[in-house]
């Protein structure tokens, strides 16, 4: 089913916006500083780079600890194709997916590795 752009990057805005307003305030505070930002699916570049084509988010740049001692701003990019495609045209799992996905590039911002993540139920 396809789903226009506009739509999905509607969606997805609600759903970050209701994630982060769910979270403790402390890290509400950080998470709030931190960008994201929406991709149709991984760019050339970042697939050349070894993104596989179907990813769902990446987190790019320093974890929050190491944030001021490189250059390079750290971001979330969350792949609103793959994550619909992936949700099989369903909202409420495309939105489910959104928040799933953001916590887990979240996570890593924060320092966490994928069997971190995995153990808090953020595959």
């Amino acid at each position: 089913m396809a789903i226009c752009w506009s739509k999905l990057k509607q969606l997805a805005l609600g759903e970050i916006e209701a994630t982060l307003a769910a979270l403790p305030a402390p890290l509400r505070e950080r998470a709030q500083k931190l960008p994201v930002t929406f991709e149709r699916v991984p760019s050339r570049a970042l697939q050349a780079d070894g993104v596989a084509p179907d990813t769902l988010g990446l987190f790019i740049g320093p974890e929050m600890v190491e944030e001021w001692h490189v250059p390079m701003p750290p971001q979330i990019m969350l792949f609103l194709e793959n994550l619909w495609d992936f949700a099989e045209g369903d909202e409420d799992l495309f939105r489910a997916e959104v928040h799933t996905t953001f916590l887990h590039e979240l996570g890593h911002y924060l320092g966490l590795d994928e069997e971190d993540l995995s153990q808090r139920g953020l595959e």
